[in-house]
């Protein structure tokens, strides 16, 4: 018998609305949820279980009393714990931040809030959300629910690990280098990175403006067990909040003609790409054919290039902008790990930067270009299976990870939009397939990955059935 917690949002949104669920009890059947495999687990580490049956129970007396509901009205949803959710610290993983405490609400999180959506609890990260991982001394490390010695990824590693375990179909993370996608991917989860200017940012807590880089490539977005789900939150998202200068209030869907052509890229860029991954790719690239997209094999531009230029510039910036935090506060690892991640490129000086954003005008060109012809784009995302939850505690883990995961964060440097669907297990670990589309085209990559999950079916199905 399915439980209430294992239905999908858009179910859950459904029932309530037509009373047939009762969010009290929907909150109840997910908090029980909760209680028996987060202790395991560790992906909340921020539980708000009291506020949220109060929530529910307010939410119940909106239906009864006829009142309009919003698209998530009752929905049971987390939040990762770098954004700001009003009367709770905004840890971002850091002992020195567990007593800063979000004066207002995030964006992101207005925009849950004003759908109707129960914040049933809030998510783990690494030490400033800046591993591909999920570990940090103040909350502790996140498993994965697939394999408790795997990494769930990073930085949204807690997020991804509630959504495969259950605690809720809506799961909020954000993504500079890839960590909505390196999570749902280790995780069997369905995720859309939004392009640039698509969903507000804003962090009432923070004493100081990102920088460059961070404000074009840094995005918020929801990690979700099925595709429609992802739909559905990304909608939400992406409300206008007047305080993120970025963001423009654009339609979500807009009118296409037919199918778009799909370009299929398999270029591996000197990794040796495991032969799992490659079969995922050929059989995502076959479903979409099958199901009337125009595939064909093409060359991109340099997506190595863009994520040299990730490393050589975002390097830069982070020395700058984080590193001072780190070297005070932060553990010995993260301090290895960053120091590991200037090795990877060499890293421009401060004439380089103002250069390196410059040249990136014309990388984003190009891939305009690209997607002009093929709005859609198939590449691999990470060219290895899933890794131990440690795997980046050594520069050879973390060369590895980076130099595997090239078509993620080069994405990331260039603005474009980007979802990832699982389509099967490699080495026991789900694995999944990335779509780039045009910018403003969110839409038309998750009605392509919806096409997938419907060949492949909504992989936590299988880890459920294991129980």
């Amino acid at each position: 018998m399915t439980q209430l917690w294992q239905l999908s949002a858009v179910e859950q949104a459904t029932g309530i609305r037509e009373g047939t669920i009762s969010a009290t009890v929907l909150v109840e059947s997910t908090l029980e949820r909760i209680a028996q495999k987060n202790p395991e687990l560790n992906a909340i580490v921020d539980p708000m279980g009291g506020e949220a049956v109060e929530a529910a129970q307010k939410a119940d007396e909106a239906v009864a009393n006829g009142d309009t509901l919003g698209p998530l009205h009752g929905v049971p949803v987390t939040v990762k714990v770098n954004v700001d959710t009003e009367g709770h610290a905004t840890t971002n993983g850091m002992e020195v931040f567990k007593d800063v405490i979000a004066p207002d609400n995030s964006p992101i999180v207005q925009n849950l809030l004003n759908a109707g959506a129960i914040i049933i609890g809030r998510t783990n990260t690494p030490e400033m959300s800046m591993r591909l991982t999920t570990d940090n001394p103040l909350h502790g490390l996140t498993r994965n629910p697939w394999n408790l010695e795997a990494s769930p990824g990073g930085s949204s590693g807690g997020a991804a690990s509630a959504g495969a375990a259950g605690f809720a179909a809506i799961n909020h993370g954000n993504d500079i280098a890839g960590s909505l996608r390196y999570p749902a991917t280790a995780c069997g989860l369905s995720t859309v990175k939004p392009g640039l200017g698509r969903v507000p940012a804003y962090l009432p807590s923070a004493k100081a403006e990102r920088g460059m880089l961070a404000q074009l490539m840094s995005v918020q977005g929801v990690i979700c067990r099925e595709v429609k789900d992802v739909r559905l939150g990304t909608e939400v998202l992406m409300q206008h909040d007047p305080r993120d200068p970025w963001h423009v209030p654009m339609p979500f869907r807009q009118e296409s003609a037919g199918l778009p052509k799909v370009g299929f890229c398999k270029e591996a860029h000197g990794y040796p790409m495991h032969e799992g991954i490659i079969a995922n790719l050929e059989r995502a690239a076959s479903i979409l054919e099958a199901a009337g997209y125009q595939v064909e094999e093409i060359q991109t531009p340099s997506i190595a290039d863009s994520a040299a230029a990730w490393l050589q510039n975002t390097n830069f910036e982070m020395k700058r902008m984080l590193e001072p935090v780190f070297s005070e506060h932060g553990t010995e690892i993260i301090n290895q790990i960053f120091n590991d991640y200037y090795k990877l490129e060499q890293m421009v000086d401060a004439e380089g930067y103002v250069f390196g954003i410059a040249a990136r005008t014309a990388l984003v060109r190009e891939w305009n270009l690209l997607l002009a012809d093929y709005p859609l784009v198939l590449t691999p995302y990470l060219m290895r299976p899933g890794y131990p939850y440690n795997y980046d505690e050594t520069f050879e883990g973390v060369e590895d990870l980076f130099r595997s995961s090239i078509y993620s964060y080069g994405v990331n440097y260039i603005g474009m939009p980007a979802g990832v669907v699982p389509v099967d297990l490699v080495e026991d670990l789900p694995s999944g397939v990335q779509l780039i589309g045009q910018k403003w085209r969110e839409d038309l990559i998750l009605d392509a990955m919806e096409v997938i999950e419907d060949a492949t079916g909504v992989m936590v199905h299988r880890l459920w059935d294991r129980e």
